[in-house]
């Protein structure tokens, strides 16, 4: 869907953004946007950690049982 985003949509997107939010918002809404994506992805790395951290510990205890 958003594979053949160019040059040409970034800047249209961010001029209609600078038209709407202004100079003096960009920034800040910038900062929270980056924000977000990190914690995206800090919550989806713990998730990750966790499902890994218990499948080891389910072959681990198959592996003692067999």
């Amino acid at each position: 869907m958003f594979n053949n985003i160019g040059f040409p949509e970034i800047a249209v997107i961010l001029v209609i953004a600078l038209v709407i939010f202004g100079p003096s918002k960009l920034p800040e809404l910038g900062r929270a946007l980056g924000r977000g994506i990190r914690e995206f992805k800090k919550a989806t790395t713990e998730i990750e950690e966790s499902i890994t951290k218990e499948v080891n510990a389910v072959k681990e205890n198959n592996f003692k049982e067999g």
